[in-house]
């Protein structure tokens, strides 16, 4: 795939839907936890109102919220799942918001670290972007032999975490620039050459 100076592929990366958890604001990341009805219900007005991109490919988390968004988006019940999309494990933080840790000396140190010191007993920020990272080479190495003229588009269902990795890793800018609500995401041009991996954004879904 990479014979040619230059490839190029649209990537929309979509947050999955809401979950109860997400409702109430709460650290969601190794816990495996489905869309609430609120969610779906969201997912499929905004897929009505044209808000997602066509794909030829489905790409997503392994979690259940992403496969579940898959399938209400793109009608997809199997999309290529990639294991290091993953949510970033919140260690101690999981299942708790901010009115429960606000008391927590760790969670005042977090905040004061603004989001860089490790979660208590759960992931860095580094080794979450890295993860990520090698998830979208394990992307492009699926891709690999999809020789085109015309840029292959695939989407990619994953959480708002990874796409903050993502993006801040090869737009460069803040990890917490790159926020988006449930359902939302950035539709982008990924661009591999012999010499660098980067994405430009096109637009914001």
């Amino acid at each position: 795939m990479w014979n040619r100076s230059e490839t190029k592929i649209n990537l929309i990366l979509i947050r999955h839907g809401e979950t109860a958890s997400n409702s109430f604001g709460r650290y969601l990341g190794r816990t495996d936890e489905e869309l609430s009805v609120t969610g779906k219900e969201k997912l499929i007005t905004n897929k009505m109102a044209g808000k997602y991109p066509k794909r030829e490919l489905v790409f997503s988390s392994p979690m259940k919220r992403c496969i579940q968004t898959a399938e209400l988006i793109y009608n997809c019940g199997n999309p290529i799942l990639i294991e290091e999309w993953r949510e970033m494990d919140f260690g101690r933080f999981e299942g708790k918001n901010y009115e429960e840790l606000k008391e927590d000396e760790q969670y005042q140190a977090w905040i004061d670290s603004n989001g860089v010191l490790p979660f208590p007993e759960g992931e860095s920020r580094e080794e979450f972007q890295f993860r990520c990272k090698e998830g979208l080479n394990k992307l492009l190495g699926l891709l690999e032999g999809r020789e085109r003229e015309v840029p292959l588009t695939a989407a990619a269902i994953v959480h708002g975490g990874s796409i903050m990795a993502l993006l801040s890793a090869y737009c460069g800018g803040d990890y917490f620039n790159y926020q988006c609500k449930n359902g939302e995401g950035y539709e982008c041009t990924l661009i591999r050459s012999s010499r660098e991996l980067r994405m430009e954004i096109i637009r914001k879904l």
